[in-house]
């Protein structure tokens, strides 16, 4: 099935990634920027989006980019607590929070596409114009149509592909509030894996480390920014004015107006999202992240939400039978949990307590109970968890997003009816030379670094001790095994397979591998679910008849 994804960020690097894990290898990415950098600031990877990371062979990579937040803390603007919890593993998750910088992040995951999909799997300069069947781009060489099965709208909030299904949807909608986004080398605050937020609904200052004596930023107020209109995460601006609104924010712990004065540069941004909408899928197109659900930063949950996308996109897409119910199935566990999240960050997401904390004692307070009893603090928390799919209990329990994969090197070596047919074929595609059977069974019990005697290797494959003597004749003359005196006993031979017999092995390994691969992909969903939980079973079977062969 040959699938495109629009959009090289986050979402659709990862639906990328995700797609090739479940066995799908015609996937290429499109991207409407001519080249690709590592632009932007921090970003939060909660548990549920670590976990998805983690199961894609990524998570070691992604943690080395960034920290790992241990408590999220609420403050007034006056610098009083109003709720601290724990984060990541100190909450009792089995995957950590990190915080990192997204171009780095992006930079990983894009490298992780091109290691594992090919160097020419993500293709920049391309933008969309049209999505009618196949996907038509605009290029610098001019227009270029790509025939597509699947086409993969994930090019953030001013989704080409969403315009293209709802021409009359306009620009994102502005709710008052400007962000300004920076970054700042600096010395840790607090215990140095804190990530604090504090004051209210008009105005708000959002900090956390992203990695050694790096510290990200977010200031936020209600009213236009200083550059105009316009959703663009990259424009800079004088960071002067900026400083000037969050002036008197200094508490023993953290100066707010020095942290801005640091910072490398400051980013403005509109805080904006999009009206829910009622179907992400029309043909053969379909939305996901910033595309599919543009939703306020409160509850630092963007990013996140576009990662569970992509993996539960790409784990329907290998487990049901046809496209159109894959399309539906995703929707169903994804669009109404969303919507749902767009809504709350309306209502402030978690934040909600500092909003409360505001409009009950905007002079400040003396203990926070005084204005907020526990259980409602505890609720707004415990909610929002829940609604965003990373309560500790529900997401350490619930089933892995990854589907059953086939292992197409693992399967090759155990199909015995097939093996003639396919080592055939290796040769073929390879240019490898003809070696016998038995011959190769020889050099599969003898890997790198592995000795045996005569003896051992006709005892093992149940061969003559004569054949096996004459095999070994053979192949020392074709350069494929070397004997020698074992070392003090030199009497006695040992046999260990040649630098050059051990490279044949493995490309026939490789060769055999790709071919079982690029057939499983002509399959059914059904077929390919159903040849991956064989694949151990044939595993078990042909280790129990080894047994059998083996017993006196």
């Amino acid at each position: 099935m040959a699938i495109v994804i629009v959009g090289a960020g986050i979402g659709g690097l990862t639906a990328a990634l995700s797609l090739h894990q479940a066995g799908f290898r015609d996937v290429t990415v499109y991207e409407r920027a001519a080249s690709l950098r590592p632009l932007g600031v921090g970003l939060n990877l909660l548990p549920h989006a670590v976990r998805e990371l983690t199961e894609l062979g990524l998570g070691d990579r992604v943690a080395k980019l960034g920290a790992a937040p241990g408590t999220l803390a609420y403050y007034n603007r006056h610098g009083q607590l109003i709720w601290s919890e724990p984060r990541g593993l100190d909450a009792g998750y089995r995957w950590p929070q990190l915080s990192v910088h997204r171009g780095r992040f992006q930079m990983e995951l894009l490298a992780a596409v091109r290691e594992r999909l090919g160097p020419d799997a993500v293709r920049t300069g391309h933008r969309l114009i049209g999505v009618e069947g196949a996907a038509r781009f605009e290029t610098a060489a001019g227009r270029v149509d790509v025939a597509a099965d699947l086409i993969i709208g994930a090019d953030g909030i001013h989704s080409a592909v969403r315009r293209q299904r709802h021409p009359d949807e306009g620009e994102p909608r502005w709710n008052g509030l400007t962000l300004w986004r920076g970054t700042v080398r600096a010395p840790g605050f607090l215990d140095g894996r804190t990530m604090i937020m504090s004051g209210d609904a008009e105005q708000k200052f959002v900090a956390y480390p992203i990695g050694p004596n790096l510290i990200n930023i977010i200031a936020e107020r209600r009213g236009r920014g200083f550059a105009g209109t316009g959703a663009d995460w990259n424009r800079a601006v004088d960071p002067e004015p900026v400083i000037a609104l969050f002036e008197d924010w200094r508490f023993p712990w953290l100066d707010v107006p020095g942290l801005l004065k640091a910072a490398d540069e400051i980013l403005e941004y509109p805080m904006v999202d999009r009206d829910p909408i009622s179907t992400w899928t029309h043909g053969n197109t379909t939305l996901l992240g910033d595309a599919a659900h543009p939703m306020y930063p409160n509850g630092s949950n963007g990013a996140s939400q576009a990662i569970i996308d992509a993996r539960t996109l790409a784990f329907h897409l290998a487990t049901a039978s046809t496209v159109t119910r894959a399309l539906d199935d995703y929707e169903a566990d994804r669009r109404p949990a969303t919507t749902a999240l767009v809504l709350s960050n309306r209502r402030q997401g978690p934040e909600q307590v500092m909003v409360l904390a505001h409009e009950r004692a905007p002079g400040g307070f003396g203990h926070i109970h005084d204005v907020i009893a526990p259980d409602e603090l505890t609720e707004i928390a415990t909610g929002y968890k829940k609604a965003a799919g990373f309560h500790p209990s529900a997401l350490n329990e619930r089933p892995s997003l990854s589907p059953p994969v086939l292992d197409a090197a693992r399967l090759a070596s155990v199909i015995s009816p097939l093996r003639r047919t396919l080592l055939t074929a290796a040769r073929t595609a390879e240019h490898l030379p003809e070696i016998p059977d038995a011959q190769i069974e020889i050099l599969r019990v003898l890997p790198s670094g592995v000795v045996a005697g005569p003896g051992e290797l006709a005892d093992r494959l149940g061969l003559s001790r004569p054949t096996v003597s004459n095999l070994l004749t053979t192949m020392e003359a074709n350069g494929l095994v070397e004997r020698r005196p074992r070392p003090g006993n030199r009497r006695h031979v040992e046999v260990l397979a040649t630098a050059r017999a051990l490279d044949l092995f493995a490309r026939f390994d490789l060769a055999s591998g790709n071919l079982v691969a690029d057939a499983v992909a002509t399959l059914s969903a059904n077929d390919r679910s159903a040849l991956a939980a064989a694949v151990p079973a044939l595993e078990h079977l042909r280790d129990a008849l080894t047994l059998f062969k083996d017993t006196p």
